[in-house]
């Protein structure tokens, strides 16, 4: 994760950042409760969602813990329902499904989860 800001065209919305939907903090809120059960720590912002794992290293120094910025936009190949996007523009998971969301952010940033083991 951490490949940059930039959506590579995964059938995420094209909307102007400063567009949101109604829900996406909603749904970006449930998923900070949810992946704090992983022990990740979370920054809840406006339009986004920083995930960070305090027991993986980082890349160098300016990024000295494993982490990821999540947001939550329509996906235009899904019908406009609203998806869980990483930082890179990969959907995650559809944002009505926060535990499978939580499970594959955790995964992906090495926390411990009770399916993988990781980070143990």
């Amino acid at each position: 994760m951490g490949k940059g800001n930039e959506a590579d065209g995964a059938g995420t919305s094209e909307r102007p950042d400063d567009v949101e939907h109604p829900d996406a903090y909603s749904r970006l809120g449930a998923l900070m409760t949810r992946l704090h059960v992983y022990g990740l720590e979370t920054v809840l912002q406006r339009r986004k969602l920083i995930v960070i794992n305090p027991k993986a290293p980082g890349c160098c120094d300016y990024v000295p813990r494993l982490a990821d910025t999540i947001t939550c936009k329509p996906r235009e190949d899904d019908g406009g329902r609203l998806w869980f996007v990483t930082s890179w523009g990969e959907p995650i998971a559809e944002a009505n499904h926060i535990v499978d969301a939580a499970l594959t952010v955790a995964t992906t940033l090495g926390a411990a989860t009770s399916e993988s083991g990781a980070g143990e």
